[in-house]
Parts: C-alpha cells; structure tokens; sequence
C-alpha cells in the first residue's frame, strides 16, 4: 500500500508540473496570437511526438520527454542581410575588380547564418506581417514575459490559498502557555524517541505534579510572557530547586520540584548539545501566522530576494550535487533539485504514515508552488534562450530607438538576436548540464524527507 501512496505522491506532482508548463506556454501563445502574431506549434515536453492535432494554423501536442515545453512563434530572428566584405585585386590590365564574398566562415557566423536559414525556410511570403520581430518592443516584452508571469502568478494563488487558510509553514505563532505533554523520564538527546525504562530518571514535571493541559503562569515568580523566554529560565535554573505556579480548571496551583542537568542541543538551529536545566514539558503548538494578499506579497517579496540569491549559487550547489554522487561529501537537503528529485519528495510525502492527510495536502501544494515560483523567477533572467533573454532584446531595442530619436538620428531598427546565439547555445549548455547532474543526483543520493 505504501507503494501505492508513493506513486500518487509522484503523478500527482508530476501532473501539477506538466500543467503549470502547459500555462506557461499558453501565456506566451495567447498573447502572442493577440498581437497577430502566428504561432505553429504548441508543445509540453520535447524529443519524440506522442501525439498531436492540427488546429488551424497551431499544432497541440505532447513529447516524451516531459522535462519543459515549447511554442513556436513565427519570425523569432530578423533576416538580417549576411555580412558582406569586399575584396579588391588588379587585373592583367591594372584596372580594379571587386569581388563579393560571403563572411560566414567562422563557426559562430555559421551557426547564426544556419539558424537564420531554419526559421525563415518555414515562413511565408502572407506572414510578412505577423512576424514576432516586427512586433513593437512593448509587445514583445508582454508576449516573452507571459510566461515566468503566469508561473509567478501559480506560485501565488496557492501560496495566498494556503496562508489564508492553514497558515504559514514558515512562520509559526508563538507556543502557548498551555502543556501538551508531560514526558514520563529524563532520556539522553540521542534516545528521545524510545521508551522509558524503569531504570530512567522520572522527569521533575512529572515529579511535582504538572498534567497535560495546564497552564504555565510563573516559574520561580518569573512570570510567562513567551515559551521562549520561559524555556531560558528553566535551562537556567540547572539542578535548583524549581517552583511553578499552573492553571488547572480555573484554579492556580503551586507545585515544587527540582530541574535536573541533561544535554540538549543548543537551540533550533544548532545541534551542539549543551548540559542544560530540564523540567519536562512541552508547549502547545498554536498553529501558523496565517494572512490576506498583501501578506502573501510581503512573503513573496522575501522569496524573491532568496531566490536571486540562489540562482547566484547555483553553480555552486549544482558542483557540491555532483561531488555528492561521487562520494566526496554528503548531500546538501536544502540543495537544489530537478523535477525527479521533486518528484520523490511528493512520494516520499504521500507514503509517509506519520503525516496527516492536511499536512500532505500542505506539503504537495507548497512544493509545486515553489517549483512554480522558481521556475517563473529563473526564466526573468536576462539571457537567451530564456524568456529573459529576449525581453532585455526587447527593451534594449525600445531604448536604442528612443536615444536615436531624442540625438536627431535614423532609426537603428529591430535588434537582431540571432547574433547573440552563440551566448544562448552556451547557456543552453550549461543548463543540460546542470540539469543532467541533477536528475542523476535525485536518482543516485536523492534528498530525503526528515525521518
């Protein structure tokens, strides 16, 4: 059966990525074909065709490799005339001969001119107007940012879905003064999930009395205020004698007992034990920071800044995944991972006994929101082929136009991309690359879910 839940956990996750493609594209077709441009093919996956349908003039369909999709929009790159160079020599009779000849013998020139061949060998002579570069660069812009827009706006229908109404997985309120559980003994930090023996030390809460679902109002007259701060009083208080004051059925209690020394780690983010004061108990978990819009724009603004960070180490992280796969070091769990890897995660979420049902439901939306997220922010930047690359040609179009008319001068014209194609063949590189490490690594030392 825990199979089972697991392969639901990947369908289900792997299903919500191939759709959240599937819009992104549409919000690159949509308003491309608004503008009048003429798009021919619409795609979710690459490599072989599995199916399509021809549907006036834009073919649908599915690939076998469900790792991105496609569409095609018609005159991406400009014709641009081939670069022409002169050549001068003297005849027998000393009179100057010029000959013409083409300047496409470099590879990268090759590569452009070859490109420029492809595109243009499907247009015909009725798209002359409905050419992609011969939009206005604010179309442009509007047509290649559809895209990362719509996975941004994903990302924030559930993020606003889920801290509306469960709250926050990150953000939690603060711990109420209410116990939700007495511990029976004092157990090493490394065996606190056994069973107590009769050999074990009685833990001092139980020693003096305190039940499950009283309130804490003072220890040793310091009054609550917050579990933090009462949970420093007590670390504090080492093997002294220790007097609490509860709330039991309306009722205040004085209880009196003894904190025993015992090593605990140092905090929530260190793991360093520390010989510490220990009574016994646990605070009531009062649930997550929930929030309307603006407070989901507000997290989201944080994402961002975390996110442009991330993508500054990505190579970075992507080079320790793969010195993980070969064993130089263990890896990172808060590491980047590819679609597979966020697919074992959704499984592992689904199978996992331990979880409530509204907690798997939490998890999966928030990490198809985050593959969302990212995927949309990654796209912004500002290199081909990413959607990002042909925005900054559009914007850089706009402002070139713009100087030349305020300086008095001709019209420069449309920026032809297809000469920073030999960028985009290098990013589009490194991003196999770097995607293809991944995968092997989600498959070889996959990320794992605390146990």
């Amino acid at each position: 059966m825990t199979g089972l839940f697991y392969l639901l956990g990947v369908v289900i996750f792997v299903v919500a990525i191939l759709t959240s493609i599937g819009l992104h594209e549409l919000g690159h077709m949509i308003p491309a074909k608004k503008f009048g441009g003429k798009v021919t093919q619409y795609f979710i996956g690459f490599g072989p065709t599995v199916w399509s349908k021809q549907v006036g003039e834009t073919e649908y369909g599915v690939k076998a490799v469900p790792l991105g999709g496609y569409v095609k929009i018609v005159g991406m790159l400009p014709p641009g005339a081939e670069d022409l160079a002169d050549e001068v020599t003297v005849d027998a009779e000393g009179q100057q001969v010029v000959r013409v000849r083409k300047s496409n013998t470099g590879m990268f020139t090759q590569l452009i001119s070859d490109a420029r061949a492809a595109e243009w060998e499907t247009i015909k002579p009725e798209d002359s107007d409905r050419l992609f570069y011969k939009m206005t660069w604010w179309k442009k812009v509007i047509v290649m940012a559809g895209g990362p827009t719509v996975n941004i706006l994903i990302a924030f229908f559930i993020f606003a879905g889920v801290f509306a109404t469960y709250g926050n997985p990150g953000e939690a309120k603060p711990y109420s003064a209410e116990i939700s559980e007495v511990v029976d003994c004092v157990l090493p930090a490394a065996e606190v999930d056994r069973a107590c023996k009769p050999t074990d030390p009685v833990a001092p809460a139980k020693a003096a009395g305190i039940e499950k679902g009283d309130t804490i109002v003072s220890f040793n007259g310091v009054p609550f205020t917050s579990w933090e701060a009462m949970q420093d009083v007590i670390r504090a208080n080492d093997d002294g004698t220790a007097t609490i004051v509860v709330e039991r059925d309306g009722k205040q209690l004085t209880l009196t007992t003894n904190t025993t020394v015992t090593a605990r780690p140092t905090s929530l983010t260190d793991d360093k034990l520390t010989q510490v004061g220990f009574l016994g108990v646990s605070p009531t978990f009062t649930g997550f920071v929930t929030g309307g819009p603006l407070y989901t724009l507000e997290q989201m603004g944080g994402m961002t800044k975390d996110t442009v960070v991330a993508l500054g180490t990505l190579p970075q992280k992507v080079w320790g995944v793969a010195e993980a796969i070969v064993g130089v070091h263990p890896r990172d769990p808060d590491g980047p991972v590819s679609i597979v890897g966020g697919g074992r995660i959704a499984g592992e979420t689904v199978s996992h006994e331990e979880f409530p049902v509204k907690e798997k439901a939490v998890f999966l939306l928030m990490l198809v929101a985050g593959f969302n997220f990212f995927i949309g922010m990654f796209n912004f930047i500002p290199l081909l082929p990413l959607d990002g690359g042909h925005i900054a040609g559009a914007l850089w179009e706009a402002l070139r136009r713009a100087w030349a008319r305020l300086r008095g001068r001709p019209d420069p014209g449309y920026v032809d991309v297809a000469k920073l194609l030999p960028i985009a063949y290098v990013v589009a590189g490194c991003l196999l690359v770097m995607g293809s490490v991944l995968i092997v690594g989600d498959l070889v030392v996959p990320v794992k879910l605390p146990s």
